[in-house]
């Protein structure tokens, strides 16, 4: 059973399991009459052939309150998209896959590129982005969930929690984030999270000052999960990272729009084991390394919007703090492992924050060096001011292309 200590400016809904599946989804079909759930599913075609994907159908198929499912499948030939549909056509749910890398989709991806509109590299962020812009296009949905599909521990009552504190017509919440204990077998899991985030935050309220945004994201215990539910209407206006930010990204644009009384965060799972990456430590474009410096630049050019200033020298120091928080919950982690019977890689941890440190350095020189990067996608709302008809075209796209 979990805790129900209420933590921070944000809710916090526990599991204290004393509510079935079936109770919940009962509910939760009985909100969508009112307001429609569906759910988005940003994919490789990689993912078709794994373990984790064909778990997460399997667990679909029983789910009674979905309304409609997007599929957004990159890395995919005409080949690879034909073995999607019939991958996914055993969802008794509406579905839809946007198959990025097809002609229709790819000749309006131009469209928007020729008009300065479009996402600037592939990733993530620019398929979780065409999935809310053919969400918006469908006007069918009013609450929507967003997983990752490489969630080796899913079942469906971590959707069915995830979506709840959204879907409830009686609950404020317009937001929620789900959070769970990252214990992968033997060992403590999410190291950005707890060697990164969290003692970067701690490093930058001792040299900024405490802030609103910096408590805001403290008080989520699990910022970088993948997994978030979200009322439809909140999709028009925002803006999200293309890149390794994104999961930051989403929760500062919520901040941004929306009072705390109507964030919450949700525990969805008593464990959890995705897809792991490598800390690529030789390799700054791909694993924990590039992750590391995109979620520092995320939350660098946040606090500059608020009227932080940065610089190089504020950058050393804030390097320097961070090292010594870092290592300091290393040593607490360490412990808990071994209380609890866990084994821990101390060696491996510190390199890791080594490089950690590194990166605020590397972040830090990126952002004041190049001062009109633009870091995030355009609303919707600007897309559609731009090229007005634009989003019926690609609904009308992906609805031909899934015939």
């Amino acid at each position: 059973m979990g805790d129900f200590f209420q933590g921070g400016p944000i809710a916090t809904m526990h599991n204290l399991k004393l509510k079935s599946t079936e109770e919940l989804e009962r509910e939760l079909t009985n909100f969508g009459q009112r307001r429609p759930i569906g759910l988005v599913l940003p994919s490789l075609f990689s993912e078709l052939e794994g373990e984790a994907l064909a778990r997460i159908i399997s667990e679909l198929k029983k789910v009674p309150y979905l309304s409609r499912i997007i599929i957004g499948l990159d890395k995919a030939d005409k080949a690879d998209f034909e073995f999607a549909k019939k991958y996914f056509s055993n969802l008794p749910q509406k579905h839809a896959i946007l198959w990025h890398d097809g002609p229709k989709l790819t000749e309006l991806a131009q469209v928007l590129d020729d008009n300065g509109l479009a996402p600037p590299e592939p990733g993530k962020g620019r398929n979780v982005w065409y999935c809310f812009g053919y969400l918006l296009g469908t006007r069918s949905i009013d609450t929507v969930g967003l997983h990752d599909c490489d969630i080796m521990t899913y079942s469906r009552d971590m959707l069915a929690r995830l979506l709840y504190p959204v879907a409830n017509p009686l609950f404020p919440y317009v937001f929620s984030k789900g959070y769970y204990p990252r214990v992968n077998g033997e060992k403590f899991g999410g190291r950005v999270t707890r060697l990164f985030v969290s003692p970067l935050i701690n490093a930058l309220q001792k040299i900024c000052g405490r802030s609103d945004y910096l408590s805001y994201i403290e008080s989520f215990r699990y910022p970088l999960a993948g997994e978030f539910a979200m009322r439809v209407h909140l999709l028009p206006d925002l803006r999200i990272p293309f890149d390794w930010g994104l999961e930051i990204g989403v929760l500062s644009e919520v901040m941004r729009h929306y009072n705390y009384r109507a964030i919450t965060q949700v525990e969805i799972a008593d464990s959890y084991d995705h897809k792991h990456q490598k800390v690529s430590f030789d390799d700054n474009t791909t694993g924990l390394n590039r992750m590391s410096v995109d979620i520092a630049k995320a939350i660098f050019r946040k606090l500059a919007t608020e009227g932080e200033v940065f610089s190089i020298e504020k950058f050393r120091t804030i390097k320097a703090t961070f090292y010594r928080e870092a290592l300091d919950k290393i040593e607490n982690y360490s412990n808990d492992a071994i209380m609890n019977g866990l084994r821990v890689d101390r060696h491996g941890e510190e390199e890791a924050v080594e490089l950690f440190a590194s990166n605020i350095m590397t972040a830090g020189e990126t952002f004041l060096n190049n001062p009109m990067e633009t870091p995030v996608l355009q609303a919707w709302s600007r897309v559609h001011a731009a090229l007005p008809g634009f989003i019926e075209k690609y609904v009308k796209a992906v609805q031909e292309d899934n015939v």
